[in-house]
């Protein structure tokens, strides 16, 4: 069973997994990784997780503040060995939990074209399309995505995620 753990963003085992999730988006982005890079920094992320198997550390994810009512899904990875398990959707359910608690009513997010994976996440979550904002604006290689949380979403949530 996949354990959530809330910490953030100075916790060793998201820096770990951070650090394969940019050695795999340096590949897939080329030239175009050092204006993401800039975009990502981890630094002072308040709310992160870690999702465990056992007490390995297979995923990440994190939010950060956007605006009022409104959060940032950031640096979500899991690696390719553990794709498919649903590890992704545990922890960006378990983000969705943590954000309904802090009284946040939207998630917004940022994915890139060569990422067909997080697209296929994000659309399976019922992430919807959205014209792309802040610094991605003027990103051709960018998707970005919202989704409402629902007062119902809490509920759902504490449902499907396994947090501590």
């Amino acid at each position: 069973m996949i354990r959530i753990k809330r910490t953030n963003s100075d916790n060793g085992d998201f820096q770990e997994l951070v650090k394969a999730l940019d050695l795999e988006l340096k590949l897939r982005d080329g030239e175009e990784h050092v204006f993401y890079a800039e975009l990502n920094k981890t630094d002072r992320l308040q709310y992160a997780v870690v999702a465990y198997d056992q007490e390995e550390a297979v995923g990440c994810g994190a939010v950060r503040e956007y605006s009022e009512g409104t959060m940032e899904v950031k640096r979500m990875f899991v690696p390719l060995s553990k794709r498919g398990h649903g590890i992704a959707t545990a922890i960006l359910t378990a983000l969705e939990m943590w954000c309904r608690e802090l009284n946040v009513n939207r998630c917004i997010l940022e994915t890139g074209r060569n990422q067909p994976e997080a697209i296929g996440l994000y659309l399976k979550n019922n992430y919807t399309i959205i014209p792309n904002f802040g610094k991605y604006v003027n990103s051709e290689n960018s998707i970005c995505f919202e989704k409402e949380l629902l007062p119902d979403t809490l509920i759902y949530c504490q449902q499907k995620a396994a947090i501590c």
